[in-house]
């Protein structure tokens, strides 16, 4: 069987979402406002026809950030959650809160007047998993009591949350 539905979320789990259809065009934005929505250096992006969106848990809180631009967040934990133009009926969403965030690589720049002049080399730079100890400050400890008290909410929807 095919899930249809493209769920996600914001960390806490206060806020579910879901598209009826699979989100596109996932892009990363590099414009200045894109990077204080996700406090970093692009916001990443996928989404669809607001008739194809839906809230399934709680509410999005919102920021207007212009004259046209409204940008979602969750109100408990901050999570950003999504984007949309009040001229264009699309709404786009964070693709880190998909739950499947990693079925969504991403098809062009925008914004590119706002990347980072290093942006090209990160591709190159030393990569290692979660939980390796390392020089500055992790420890096999500290990365075992993260993982005992993690209170993120499970890339899936679930029937009660918080669990009780």
């Amino acid at each position: 069987m095919t899930d249809t539905k493209w769920t996600g979320g914001c960390q806490c789990g206060a806020v579910r979402y879901e598209f009826s259809v699979k989100p596109d065009n996932p892009c990363l934005c590099h414009c200045r406002m894109c990077q204080k929505q996700v406090g970093n250096f692009f916001g990443a992006y996928a989404g669809s026809h607001t008739d194809n969106f839906r809230v399934t848990r709680g509410e999005i809180a919102h920021f207007r950030s212009s004259a046209d631009a409204i940008r979602g967040f969750c109100r408990d934990c901050g999570t950003p959650l999504a984007y949309y133009f009040l001229s264009h009926p699309r709404l786009d969403v964070t693709i880190g809160s998909l739950d499947r965030h990693a079925e969504f690589k991403p098809i062009r720049h925008i914004g590119a007047e706002g990347m980072a002049p290093w942006w090209r080399e990160v591709a190159d730079l030393p990569a290692m998993p979660t939980g390796v100890v390392d020089t500055y400050g992790d420890t096999d400890e500290r990365f075992e009591m993260i993982k005992a008290s993690n209170r993120q909410h499970p890339d899936h929807d679930s029937d009660h949350w918080p669990p009780m």
